[in-house]
């Protein structure tokens, strides 16, 4: 990188840059309000720079910026970046990918859904919640409240008139009041949902008036079971409420947070207080903490409530972030109203963030016993594994894909798990592909990745360390492409190739370099070598099933070792069609009388 020519060519605006290492792998995201000024300070003299700076720099190979309108646009742009990427030297929070929102959609009818993705779609998200056993019970009892249908139909007045829906279940047991057939306006509905986002924001005082006004209307028409079901709304309601802390006086809604960190690790605790009670205790893990605590606050605020609904107009916080006036701005931004920041010295504020640093220390303190633990039962295999990939944590969690075929025909895959290092055979998962073209091992491996997290994804399971795919450069874009449209591309995957065995890693054309001798290197080809074992095995199960089923058997001069020949030499019954008589009766060794039979056999199949 040389550095006197991009020194002169950045522009003293605001904008973020970008550090990269020698793979063209994002290293640093950082923000400016004055690009030239902020990077003229990396290429100073040391002595004046942190431990982390000087670190950063030595790994620093290329840089990047991007000019922005604004220091508020810089704080965004920001923190995007750094999601998306996760830079060795940023810090981050622990499984922020993964955080929980309730989404409501933007439709005529919307649907409440739980989700771990963010689409700007006009959808309100509320969240994030890190705790899911309180996200469980605010479902739970959001669903027993509130008759908000389960079906993913879009639905409007157009599909209602056409009937093109009918009633489900839902309906039947008093669970839905039936938007699908018009039995409830869109006027009505939508009154409903305003009630759950108040429900979301914590107020349940306004939702129970709501519920008792409704019960008294149907009591008084002599509706007696509809009266009954908003009674055991009601009961919901206040159940829920009842197990909420009340607190003192302050009754304005406030989010509290508070910071305990040690050995660059730290742990965030976010007390959300609506209407004068405990809504939720936030926890979030942060790693790379060799910034100051100001900075630390400005990172998590942003990255906390971006694209979040559930920004109060008070935050207290035990020390300034960074930047302080440019995040209120934003924050003012995204709530649609003001924000204020407070740093209570006394009184019951300055209690509560006594009491939610202490939640953060006791939560750090029980997190370095576990780290001590896991890395005691961490095998030193997977430790020099992680040393060999440059990977973040340890790969406990292992999963390799394999394909296997016949000359392109029965193609299937294989998928084999490994944990802590060892096989986990009830893991194993086969797959059977819809390739069309003869034989593509690059679009399997693509399919076979994409189906396997995609279905992970939706039934909300863990994602595994690391992925490893056998090939090399061609079969890891394609795994790394279908991760990518799954939004998952921050897993760690590799290719590793049989022929010279080499390792492949992304954003980098060369092979990985690591010792042959390493202890990493031998798992990863027993692993892959496990996962071509399964993948072999399955597909002479399906070739042998095949055979025994085939039409073929029927044909006379045709046992089944003349039909493994005959599937292996051609890829099924249409080029079996197109051939000679003589080419054919050659190549299988049969005779013509019997060549003319397969042929014929094979029209029939086609027809």
């Amino acid at each position: 990188m040389d550095k006197y020519i991009q020194i002169k060519s950045i522009p003293t605006l605001p904008g973020i840059y970008q550090f990269k290492n020698k793979n063209d792998k994002v290293i640093y995201i950082g923000k400016a309000k004055n690009l030239k000024n902020r990077l003229r300070s990396y290429f100073q003299n040391q002595k004046n720079q942190s431990s982390k700076t000087i670190s950063m720099m030595k790994n620093a190979n290329d840089l990047e910026w991007i000019v922005v309108e604004n220091e508020v646009e810089a704080l965004l742009t920001e923190a995007n970046l750094i999601k998306k990427y996760r830079p060795k030297y940023n810090v981050l929070m622990k499984d922020d990918k993964s955080y929980p929102y309730i989404q409501i959609t933007k439709e005529p009818f919307p649907q409440v859904l739980l989700t771990r993705t963010i689409k700007k779609d006009g959808s309100k998200y509320y969240g994030p919640f890190t705790n899911s056993k309180r996200l469980r019970t605010i479902l739970k009892v959001m669903h027993k409240i509130f008759p908000i249908r389960s079906c993913s139909y879009f639905i409007d007045k157009n599909i209602i008139n056409e009937k093109k829906i009918s009633l489900c279940l839902d309906y039947h047991i008093k669970r839905c009041e039936g938007p699908c057939e018009g039995l409830v306006s869109k006027l009505e509905y939508n009154k409903m949902i305003n009630y759950v986002v108040l429900f979301m924001k914590g107020d349940t005082k306004k939702i129970e008036k709501y519920i008792i006004s409704k019960m008294n209307i149907a009591s008084e028409n002599m509706l007696y079971e509809e009266a009954a079901t908003f009674r055991d709304q009601l009961n919901a309601v206040r159940g829920f409420s009842s197990k909420k802390s009340q607190l003192r006086s302050i009754i304005d809604d406030r989010d509290i947070f508070a910071l305990a960190t040690k050995d660059n690790i730290g742990i965030m605790v976010i007390i959300r207080i609506r209407n004068g009670f405990i809504y939720s205790r936030e926890k979030i893990s942060l790693q790379n903490l060799f910034c100051s605590e100001m900075n630390t606050y400005e990172t998590v605020i942003t990255r906390f409530y971006m694209d979040s609904n559930l920004i109060p107009p008070l935050i207290i916080l035990s020390k300034q972030p960074s930047n302080s006036s440019e995040l209120l701005n934003l924050l003012t931004q995204e709530r649609g109203g003001k924000v204020r920041f407070e740093y209570p010295k006394i009184g019951e504020k300055a209690k509560e963030v006594n009491i939610t640093r202490k939640n953060a220390e006791l939560l750090l303190n029980e997190w370095l016993i576990k780290r001590i633990k896991y890395k005691e039962q961490i095998p030193s295999i997977l430790l020099q594994l992680q040393g060999d990939l440059n990977l973040e944590v340890p790969p406990k969690n292992i999963e390799a894909f394999d394909i296997s075929h016949l000359g392109g025909t029965n193609t299937v895959a294989s998928m084999v798990s490994f944990i802590n290092g060892k096989s986990r055979k009830s893991n194993y998962r086969k797959f059977n592909l819809n390739i069309k073209n003869k034989i593509n091992d690059f679009a399997s491996i693509r399919e076979v990745v994409f189906r396997r997290y995609k279905r992970l994804k939706k039934e909300n399971k863990s994602f595994p360390d690391l992925i490893l795919v056998d090939g090399g450069k061609g079969q890891l874009n394609m795994a790394l492409s279908a991760l990518r449209d799954l939004g998952l591309d921050y897993i760690p995957v590799i290719g590793l190739a049989k022929r010279l065995e080499e390792i492949f890693v992304p954003g980098n054309s060369d092979a990985q370099i690591i010792q042959k001798d390493s202890s990493g290197l031998l798992l990863l080809r027993k692993i892959r070598d496990e996962a071509h074992r399964f993948a072999i095995s399955f597909q002479r199960n399906k070739r042998k099933k095949n055979i025994l089923s085939s039409p073929f058997l029927t044909i006379k001069g045709i046992g089944k070792k003349k039909l493994e020949k005959l599937f292996f030499e051609f890829s099924g019954p249409n080029e079996i069609a197109n051939q000679s008589v003589s080419s054919l009766s050659r190549k299988i060794g049969v005779s013509k009388e019997t060549s003319k039979n397969l042929i014929k056999v094979s029209k029939s199949i086609i027809n």
